[in-house]
């Protein structure tokens, strides 16, 4: 895509998280894309980033992967307010927690006030899982399984695009029929949500567990951003205040049939 053309959709914020640059399975294509295709006011990056515990595996570093970043530092430069907000892969990032470097800021958390008024917790959200927080070695094992998935998934779907079915995830549909993640994901879900309504807030922005969704809980609004290496989602707040969760579909075609192309590639 020319990066000099204009931008077909235009958003007050648009929050990304868990595109994990420096990991195979990072859609570092689609990235490039949805930021040459939306210009925003600001741009919350909720944790993730760059996959440090992958680059530490393996050193898979591509020019598409700087690509994403140079033009992130590009929309700051001309404008763009952006917050980076570290997670637990990108945690290296948390030693510099307050600093800011022109428009680009790095924070620990944030407070996004909508255009509304309502006022929404940011953060990458590995502090309200317990595997993380209590257990390093459980969580890189648990990390090692889901690029399994996704490693199968991404051979699976190369076969499916072969016989002309559309793109189908794995990891989503293990995340939804397996019991203990189930459970794992609504106590997370509970456990943002609650946060976000002790402190009076309005509702929390998240990422993480890399489930896209927006609901109602405990009385204030729970948005997972979802990420970029599966879902391939962004939680995106227009000039009304109004936040929404945009899929492929919402922002880069027209055809339904190229995103399941776009996807599976």
């Amino acid at each position: 895509m020319d990066p000099q053309r204009r931008p077909a959709h235009h958003v007050r914020t648009a929050f990304l998280s868990d595109i994990h640059l420096g990991a195979r399975e990072c859609r570092a294509d689609l990235v490039l894309r949805f930021l040459h295709e939306v210009q925003m006011d600001e741009l919350w990056l909720v944790g993730d980033i760059v996959d440090v515990w992958s680059l530490k595996r393996s050193c898979y570093w591509p020019q598409l992967h700087n690509n994403v970043l140079r033009t992130i530092l590009g929309k700051a430069k001309h404008g763009t307010r952006v917050v980076y907000v570290p997670g637990n892969h990108d945690e290296v990032m948390r030693d510099m927690v307050a600093m800011v470097f022109g428009n680009l800021e790095v924070q620990r958390e944030g407070l996004h006030v909508t255009a509304d008024g309502r006022r929404m917790l940011v953060v990458h959200g590995d502090e309200f899982d317990a595997s993380v927080k209590f257990s390093r070695w459980l969580a890189a094992l648990g990390s090692h399984a889901y690029d399994v998935a996704l490693g199968l998934n991404r051979g699976y779907n190369r076969l499916r695009r072969a016989c002309g079915y559309p793109y189908w995830s794995l990891a989503s549909y293990l995340k939804s029929r397996i019991g203990s993640a189930v459970r794992y994901v609504e106590r997370y879900e509970q456990a943002a949500a609650h946060c976000a309504a002790r402190r009076g807030l309005d509702g929390v922005i998240c990422g993480h567990i890399h489930r896209p969704v927006m609901r109602e809980l405990h009385g204030v609004q729970y948005c997972n951003t979802g990420d970029w290496v599966d879902n391939c989602t962004a939680l995106v707040e227009d000039r009304s205040g109004a936040l929404r969760l945009w899929r492929l579909e919402d922002w880069a075609v027209s055809d339904g049939r190229e995103a399941a192309q776009l996807r599976a590639a």
